[in-house]
């Protein structure tokens, strides 16, 4: 080896072998130059990736990740800039639109009312139980369920914070919703079983649209 040149040595810094015994460090030596502290130490290149590894992000960290973005929190000026924009936008669409349609109702501000409303008009489209008579009823049941159990959310979190004709809204909607959720999931069991006991779809039960056979008991319920 020439004499200006100077010999490096690369120390394994695992604790522990593959098989999980234990490593024996070896000081670093670097000519001039103390070696670096152990918490700034990086994998060094061509280093088995099982040490690697330890320094990159695993699956489940990116998952994590991505289900809990860093949502940015706007500052109380950007609040009530955005909201004084969106209102006075809001404003102009309702005026061309009264010009559009003369003599058209002017619905008004959204309240607690009209969410609770809308909420369940939506869950009544996903049972099917708004279907004109003589039409095919399609139902999305677990739509259904997604939009009960948001209804469930917010009377738990507004609890104690409604008015009494509020608070009778929230328990009538949440009680026909859900008695009408189990009725619809017994009539559809009930087709199942009456179907495979008949052989084919619709046999032994007269026929519900859009299911196979076994009435719905009630019908389209109203506030």
């Amino acid at each position: 080896m020439p004499e200006n040149e100077q010999e490096f040595v690369v120390s394994d810094r695992r604790k522990f072998r593959m098989d999980g015994d234990t490593l024996e460090h070896v000081a670093t030596a670097e000519p001039d130059k103390a070696p670096e502290p152990e918490a700034t130490q990086t994998a060094a290149p061509g280093a088995p990736e099982a040490a690697n590894a330890a320094l990159s992000p695993t699956p489940q960290d990116e998952d994590a990740a991505e289900l809990e973005p860093e949502m940015p929190t706007p500052s109380a000026e950007d609040a009530a800039a955005s909201q004084k924009a969106y209102q006075a936008t809001a404003e102009r669409m309702d005026d061309l639109m009264r010009a559009t349609n003369p003599g058209a109702p002017h619905e008004g501000p959204i309240n607690f009312d009209r969410v609770i409303q809308s909420l369940y008009v939506t869950a009544i489209v996903q049972l099917g139980l708004n279907t004109p008579a003589g039409q095919q009823m399609r139902v999305d049941l677990m739509g259904a369920r997604h939009t009960i159990d948001m209804l469930g959310v917010l009377l738990e979190k507004t609890r104690g914070n409604l008015t009494p004709e509020e608070e009778k809204l929230m328990q009538s909607v949440l009680f026909e919703l859900r008695m009408s959720f189990l009725e619809m999931t017994q009539a559809i069991a009930q087709s199942a079983q009456a179907a495979k006991a008949g052989g084919k779809a619709g046999v032994g039960a007269p026929g519900l649209p859009g299911i196979p056979g076994g009435p719905l008991p009630g019908g389209k319920i109203k506030l």
